[in-house]
């Protein structure tokens, strides 16, 4: 697991990241964390954990259907357990990153014996990889925690071979109308949680950001086709070619 990195976000970011995740019931033994996205029915975040499963069978068999090896980069990999996931895709090379030094750390030490999978603290992009291009890039459940998307998709893009791809999942997408009050919604959560630091390090963003960038909405949770079957899942999935950049 390489140490070298350069840090946007403060350092002291992983502190509250970990503080607040251990409030919240999130840090999971290692045990647990070579299960995910497999939780009891009677685990606190259950019902979270099914959707995280539906957007990475999803996103697994769209990769599959490609029919060739894939190398693929998760930024923003946490404990590492969906880039352990998508190893399983034959053909696969997987690299996970995250400045979450805690996580990750336990990302390379639960998944150790997958040899197609490989974790690597520090922020994702071209002086981390020098020459090094990827088939696919995702970012899930960690969009959220760029204050740019704009660059974040920049950065990605760079990294990406021709005929890649950028998929965005389990992050919520707001309309520009929506986004004061979500900001709102996030900050209180926060106050309550007694810490009301991270609503500075946590960004909503608006499908309105994605424009410039020609991305494909594989799902879209506000569709009229989604709403009349009710489907409850809240996460849009997008999907951004490199053809763009």
């Amino acid at each position: 697991m390489s140490t070298s990195a350069k840090h946007i976000i403060p350092q002291d970011f992983e502190q509250l990241y970990i503080q607040l995740r251990q409030k919240e019931g999130r840090i999971y033994s290692d045990e647990e964390v070579s299960l995910l996205p497999e939780v009891g029915s009677q685990h606190p975040y259950a019902q979270e954990w099914r959707l995280r499963k539906q957007s990475f069978e999803k996103l697994a068999a769209h990769l599959e259907r490609k029919e060739r090896p894939l190398v693929i980069l998760e930024i923003g990999c946490g404990n590492g357990w969906l880039a352990h996931r998508l190893t399983g895709i034959p053909g696969t090379r997987v690299i996970g990153t995250d400045i979450n030094f805690t996580e990750v750390q336990q990302a390379a030490r639960v998944f150790q014996e997958t040899t197609n999978l490989h974790f690597i603290y520090g922020e994702a992009g071209p002086d981390l990889f020098e020459e090094m291009q990827f088939d696919v890039v995702v970012f899930a459940a960690s969009i959220q925690y760029f204050p740019s998307i704009t660059e974040t998709i920049h950065t990605a893009l760079r990294l990406l071979k021709p005929n890649g791809e950028i998929h965005i999942i389990d992050s919520h997408f707001y309309s520009l109308a929506d986004i004061s009050a979500a900001r709102q919604r996030s900050l209180l959560y926060y106050q309550a949680a007694g810490m009301p630091e991270m609503a500075n390090y946590y960004f909503h963003h608006s499908l309105e950001d994605l424009d410039r960038h020609r991305a494909s909405i594989l799902y879209d949770p506000n569709s009229l086709f989604n709403r009349f079957l009710r489907n409850k899942h809240p996460f849009h999935w997008i999907c951004i070619p490199a053809s763009t950049r």
